[in-house]
């Protein structure tokens, strides 16, 4: 059943949604990435990336956005939007960074990926956005593809570390409005 037979509804998390945030976030992460990683690294990773007081901080951060996605009121997976200073590499006021997209097993292959960006890229243009950012692990195949089929293109790399592993991410884009959008590149 593909989003549009679902009642799909979009949901901003705040401090009183921590320990289902701490929850799905470390479910999420560990079923996409724990197989592909040294295990002390990435024990190391997930003990600071997603501790509640680092996740309770990010709640408080004006400049950060997380959102739930509910499926027929069970939660499918959560967004994670970056603005301002808040961003990890572009630090434009033009720009949105998504550092976060995850959809529980159980829902992927439904759609919901898709709605979800659909609904990123409306909260980034109600707020004057230009252009949409994100890094995507350069071994993640299959969220590259989800991402260029939607649009984004690549426009550079930088390092992602997974405790002591240095990684490579593929810094993607997909442009939001046809003006002269500030057009950031990377060294």
């Amino acid at each position: 059943m593909g989003p549009s037979q679902r009642h799909l509804i979009l949901r901003k998390c705040d401090q009183t949604n921590l320990d289902e945030l701490v929850e799905l976030s470390l479910r999420t992460f560990k079923d996409a990435f724990e197989a592909d990683n040294d295990p002390d690294d990435f024990k190391d990773y997930l003990r600071i990336a997603f501790h509640r007081d680092t996740l309770f901080a990010e709640l408080q951060d004006k400049d950060v956005s997380f959102y739930f996605v509910k499926v027929d009121n069970r939660t499918a997976g959560y967004f994670k939007l970056n603005e301002n200073l808040a961003q990890t590499e572009v630090k434009s006021n033009s720009s949105i960074e998504l550092e976060r997209i995850y959809v529980l097993n159980i829902f992927q292959g439904s759609g919901i990926g898709a709605w979800m960006l659909t609904e990123i890229k409306r909260i980034a243009s109600e707020k004057g956005k230009h252009f949409l950012w994100l890094g995507v692990w350069e071994k993640n195949h299959k969220a590259i593809r989800f991402y260029q089929r939607l649009g984004f293109t690549k426009f550079g790399t930088h390092p992602y570390f997974i405790g002591k592993d240095k990684q490579t991410d593929w810094l993607m884009r997909l442009d939001l409005i046809n003006l002269d959008s500030e057009y950031i590149p990377l060294k």
